[in-house]
């Protein structure tokens, strides 16, 4: 894949943030890839920091076991977090820094760690109060142009944020947080820029990281009674009638599943098979906001 062409995602995404505490020996780091892909998960989600920056290596260390996967799957990665740290000298506070020598720096660790030429994504992780677009834009062609980067887009951005980078870079994607837990990008403007522009919405925790299935706190347990009546209505798993409420929004987003158990991408991609009527979704979006639609 070269940088002219159209980014291709996955309608189901990986996320591997959690790969350090499942301590998984290698091989079962590659079976669980091997799984995704089998199911038709190509596109896994990492960022520089997770796992204390240890698991892009982890996950690189399974993809040297069968380097001809590299060539099926995508691989979006994040930067821009700095955290206190082992590893991470002269950092005394956690901040931002979407500097270019920061993202280059960042980019040549993460091409490292995975044992990769290039990342097919790459997304400032979160909105820097000092960001330069257009410092921005300068690094984002260098790399490109380098082919170590393809595609270039943001993550946790508002949309005045996001239209001020894209003003100077055509972005490719925007990572967010969604789920009938989190409905904000449903009225912040967040999903209404994505459908305006084209743009893939990637959904982290989509399970709401889960509290759908353990919290009794009020909004969950409405919004699980809620969902384990769409369930049975459908005949479909309570992650599965989960995962179709976060695919229905027309600007198509892509959940990212956090899990290693393979039942729940199975049931997550069972929903690309589940349309949902608008009376049932909007009986989750009224169980989820605890009151009728005005």
């Amino acid at each position: 894949m070269s940088a002219g062409q159209p980014l291709r995602l996955s309608p189901i995404m990986a996320g591997a943030w959690r790969m350090a505490e499942w301590q998984m020996p290698v091989a079962e780091r590659l079976r669980w890839i091997e799984h995704h892909l089998a199911l038709g998960v190509s596109s896994f989600d990492h960022a520089d920091i997770y796992g204390h920056h240890s698991v892009q290596q982890l996950f690189g260390q399974a993809l040297a076991l069968s380097p001809g996967l590299r060539q099926r799957l995508q691989i979006v990665s994040k930067c821009g977090i700095r955290l206190v740290a082992p590893g991470q000298p002269g950092q005394a506070i956690k901040h931002y820094d979407s500097s270019a020598a920061h993202v280059r720096a960042s980019v040549e660790a993460s091409l490292t760690a995975l044992g990769t030429d290039h990342l097919d994504l790459l997304l400032i992780h979160r909105p820097d109060a000092l960001m330069d677009a257009d410092e921005l834009a300068d690094v984002f062609a260098d790399l490109q142009r380098q082919g170590k980067v393809l595609h270039f887009g943001a993550s946790n951005f508002s949309p005045s944020q996001f239209a001020l980078l894209h003003q100077r870079w055509p972005l490719a994607g925007h990572q967010i947080e969604f789920s009938p837990l989190h409905l904000a990008p449903l009225h912040d403007g967040v999903l209404d820029q994505c459908q305006a522009l084209g743009l893939p919405a990637m959904a982290w925790s989509p399970l709401a990281g889960g509290r759908l299935f353990t919290r009794d706190d009020a909004a969950a347990l409405r919004v699980r009674q809620a969902l384990l009546a769409l369930a049975a209505e459908c005949q479909v798993s309570l992650t599965t009638a989960a995962i179709a409420w976060v695919l229905r929004h027309p600007s198509r987003p892509r959940p990212i599943l956090g899990s290693r158990r393979s039942q729940v991408s199975a049931e997550a991609v069972a929903a690309l098979g589940l349309r949902l009527d608008r009376q049932q979704w909007y009986r989750v979006w009224i169980a989820a906001t605890g009151h009728e639609l005005p």
